[in-house]
């Protein structure tokens, strides 16, 4: 004996034997299967070159569903009998007694139903193995299957049944089967509408003997009655009707037989429905009568009889369509004929005010539109948004009903609500033919909008160059002016329509034109990125270092919007990199407020300078360390920016980093060696920052790298105050672990636990106890932290602070100091004068609102509740002006 892959060919298998030394054992058996090769079969299972029984070929079709197609009921038995999945499907979900049903194959379908095989098994498309031997007329298959329980209700996803189909196909053996089996009528609705759709009248009658509901619906709700008034089938609706069907009966979207019947134009089923009570003026969900229906199919002789029944000539859908719309919708000339000489009103209007001409003109029928406009209909009327007949033909590009309504007198002028004529409309959807015969019937091509824009600024916005050229070769006006100023070719550049404005230049269009902020074509390509048509305009000389009204020049406007490809090309072009704008912004500063680190690197190479500072005295250095841009900050330190440098106010590029608690920043400006105890011109160091936002992060590694905990402003206010104001516990604990003065007093006597006191931080009123904070000592009013707490009501900070504290209540605390009329208004007042200006709350001198405007990279930092006096009410109407307590100074204030 052969052997192939362990298993035994027996050598009266030559033939097999030769196949399958070249074929995969998966394929041989499958091959075996179908061929009915029960001995290869075994062979390739008993050996194990066949690992799995229920192989399945890229069909998804195994061993079993081969062997049921062609009756090898000894192979099916034996692969029943191993184990094989007797409901396993096909790729179109069909399993063996799908396949045996269809091929007729009784015993292989009676071996499948006695292993458990489902008879009401559905395919994808939704068959049943009934349905398919009803289709191929198996009586036998279709005999054992109801005997099995097979249902015959189980549709296709077409609604068809086994017994629909059986019929359709004239299976008389079948249907007699399937209807002698049916005992409970359930059956037969489809089947109804079978015979309705044949006009098998016999067939017909033999069903409603049988089940006495000739108005059973489908799935989709339509009747026999409705079938057969689709197909025109008299023979048929005779019959129904005669069993009691309902000639008005409504289906999905309340679609009558009549509506039906009219729409495909069945003119003796109209009459025989008429006739037996259909309701001739019976409306569809949308509005739709027989008519309508009749009328948008351009059945004339319909639309002739139910007009002749009395159908209501006028009547509008939902969206107030009449029959006259659905006729030259569909144009049907003949059909607009006989409703106009039975008084259709001509110019009757939708709920949008469309009339008859409107619906011709965006269709671009001719015919229709000639038939109209010589029953006189109004070739200027004018829809909801102000569109004529002639708009809408020059929208939809319908060039012979644009040329029939200008020789019948339409308005080449008439303008919509936004003051579009027709030719803005031609030149914005870039109909070109039709813009030369309106330009040649003489349309304004300066003709302005609402915004005022001409053709020629729509044209280029839609980048019709085609229409741009036709409007200028006829005179348009290259210069014109729309809203904010902008000519064709600020349109052109904004858009990036490099031809178009290539066009306008050589037509003469202004390259240096300004809009109303001053903005050239060149400023608007660079904001927008648009380094084509950036430059065709350099190379038309555009001034390359005009400022708009804010002082920016097109390359302030690339660095800000991070095109590096119309940066690049400025530069290449002389554009100076430290230009300076408004305040002194120069590009470098804009790249770095925007973050794009590219253009920032490439202004350094171009020479832009590091050191150039705005008016108020920020460097880009500042800015990329307050905005936590360290690619950039490193950019700059690398060529040599100063970590040290100063803003007018004294805070350096370590103090915003500190404040904004950004750590890669912080770590590199102290490699580079800045100052951590730097102070501001308010006393204000880094690490006072970084404890007044919280920033334990940067604080430890200022701490850490020197940074004083015992530093303090001019008002005498530590970094711990700071933390104890704005109840930063991690922050005031790291400060206490760095030998913070827990004693330490500022202006009024303000110790750190008086800080948390007046503002009812309990836990960092505990925190500073811990670390022996003094809850006795007394500002200079005299007060105690226990007795700030109870003034301002703060329960929980008083419950802390009472047990420790030997008197609660200063006696020099009195009603004088909360009134304001003695000591503490003056006090408050005098103190804000002093400290303000410290604090950076107020402008400083130099300080103007917008300098920069989007919005400024300076210092102007969140602020936090003002710290108030002790006493003050938490909502004391002069909140707006106390002293903020220490804290005022540790802001930095708004320093651009």
């Amino acid at each position: 004996m052969a052997v192939f892959c362990g298993a035994r060919v027996r050598p009266l298998d030559r033939r097999v034997y030769s196949i399958t030394l070249v074929i995969e054992p998966n394929t041989a058996f499958l091959r075996a299967a179908r061929a009915g090769q029960l001995d290869t079969v075994l062979d390739l299972l008993d050996s194990g070159a066949v690992k799995d029984i229920n192989t399945c070929n890229s069909n998804g079709l195994n061993a079993l569903h081969l062997a049921a197609k062609d009756g090898h009921i000894s192979v099916v038995e034996e692969l029943l009998k191993r184990g094989a999945t007797v409901d396993a499907a096909t790729k179109k979900g069909n399993t063996a007694l799908h396949i045996a049903c269809l091929a007729g194959q009784e015993d292989v379908a009676r071996a499948l139903l006695g292993a458990g095989a489902r008879a009401d098994a559905q395919s994808a498309a939704g068959f049943t193995p009934l349905y398919m031997a009803a289709q191929e007329n198996h009586a036998g298959c279709v005999k054992m299957l109801l005997a099995a329980g097979a249902s015959q209700t189980l549709a296709t996803e077409d609604g068809f049944t086994p017994l629909a189909v059986a019929m359709q196909q004239g299976h008389d053996r079948v249907v007699a089967e399937l209807l002698e089996s049916d005992t409970r009528g359930k059956v037969r609705l489809p089947a109804l509408h079978i015979a309705a759709k044949k006009n098998d009248v016999k067939a017909a009658m033999l069903l409603l003997e049988n089940e006495h509901n000739p108005d059973a619906c489908s799935k989709s709700g339509f009747t026999p009655l409705h079938i057969a008034a689709h197909y025109g089938n008299v023979g048929v609706a005779k019959a129904l009707l005669s069993a009691g069907a309902d000639s008005g009966r409504a289906a999905k979207h309340n679609i009558t037989p009549l509506h039906v019947a009219s729409k495909w134009g069945q003119l003796a089923m109209v009459d025989l429905l008429v006739e037996n009570g259909a309701n001739i003026a019976s409306v569809t969900r949308d509005g739709l009568t027989p008519l309508h229906c009749a009328a948008r199919s351009g059945h004339s002789n319909v639309v002739s009889r139910l007009l002749q029944h009395g159908a209501p000539i006028t009547s509008k859908t939902k969206n107030g369509l009449t029959p006259l719309h659905m006729s030259v919708q569909g144009e049907h000339v003949e059909t607009a004929k006989v409703l106009l000489s039975e008084g259709a009103p001509i110019d009757d209007v939708t709920v949008d005010y469309l009339t008859a001409l409107h619906v011709a003109a965006h269709c671009g029928h001719v015919k229709v539109a000639k038939l109209l406009l010589d029953r006189n209909a109004d070739a200027n009327a004018r829809a909801l948004n102000g569109f004529t007949p002639l708009h809408i033909a020059c929208k939809k590009n319908r060039l012979k009903v644009v040329e029939l309504l200008l020789k019948y007198g339409a308005s080449k002028s008439s303008t919509t609500e936004s003051g579009l004529t027709p030719l803005h409309v031609a030149a914005f959807m870039g109909c070109m033919n039709i813009a030369l015969v309106l330009v040649g019937a003489g349309a304004d091509a300066d003709a302005a909008t609402a915004r005022g824009e001409t053709p020629l600024h729509l044209a280029a916005r839609a980048h019709q160059t085609d229409l741009v050229r036709v409007l200028l070769r006829n005179n348009a006006k290259v210069e014109a002016r729309a809203r904010e100023e902008q000519t064709p070719l600020h349109v052109a550049a904004r858009l990036g329509h490099a031809d178009i404005a290539a066009l306008l230049l050589q037509h003469g269009a202004d390259v240096a034109a300004t809009t109303k902020d001053h903005y050239t074509p060149l400023h608007i390509a660079a904001k927008e990125g648009k380094e084509e048509v950036a430059s065709i305009l350099l190379d038309h000389n555009a001034p390359i270092e005009a400022e708009t009204r804010k002082g920016f020049t097109p390359l302030h406007l690339a660095a800000k919007y991070g095109d590096i490809g119309v940066a690049r090309l400025l530069l290449a072009r002389g554009a100076q990199p430290d230009a300076p704008g408004r305040s002194h912004i120069t590009p470098l500063h804009m790249a770095t407020y925007y973050g794009h680190p590219d253009i920032a690197l490439l202004l350094l190479d171009k020479g832009a300078s590091p050191h150039s500072l705005a008016k108020n005295g920020h460097s880009a250095l500042h800015i990329a360390c307050r905005h936590n841009h360290p690619d950039i900050a490193f950019a700059l330190l690398e060529h040599d920016a100063d970590p040290g440098v100063k803003s007018k106010a004294g805070f350096t590029p370590l103090h915003m980093a500190a404040q904004e608690g950004h750590e890669d920043c912080v770590e590199m400006l102290i490699e580079r060696g800045a100052d951590v105890n730097v102070p501001a011109n308010n006393g204000l160091t880094p690490v006072h920052l970084a404890a007044s936002e919280g920033r334990t992060a940067v604080l430890k590694a200022l701490l850490a790298a020197g940074g004083r905990c015992g530093a303090r402003t001019r008002d005498g206010y530590t970094p711990l105050h700071a933390a104890a104001h704005h109840a930063h516990l991690a922050a005031a604990r790291a400060l206490l672990d760095s030998g913070a003065d827990v004693t330490a007093r500022a202006a009024h006597g303000f110790t750190p636990l008086h800080q948390a006191a007046q503002q009812g931080h309990t836990l960092v009123i505990q925190l500073l106890l811990k670390n022996n904070a003094d809850p006795n000592a007394l500002s200079a009013s005299g007060q105690t932290a226990c007795a700030i707490a109870d003034r301002l009501g703060y329960i929980s900070a008083v419950e802390a602070l009472r047990p420790v504290t030997e008197n609660t209540l200063s006696q020099a605390v009195g009603d004088s100091e909360i009134s304001g009329t003695v000591g503490l208004r003056n006090l408050i007042v005098a103190s804000t004068l002093k400290v303000l200006w410290f604090a950076g709350l107020a402008p400083y001198p130099d300080t103007s609102a917008g300098a920069f405007p989007y919005p400024p990279p300076g210092d102007a930092p969140r602020r936090s509740s003002p710290l108030r006096p002790p006493g003050q009410p938490s909502r004391s109407v002069d909140e707006s002006i106390t002293i903020t307590g220490a804290l005022m100074s540790l802001k930095l204030g708004s320093d651009v």
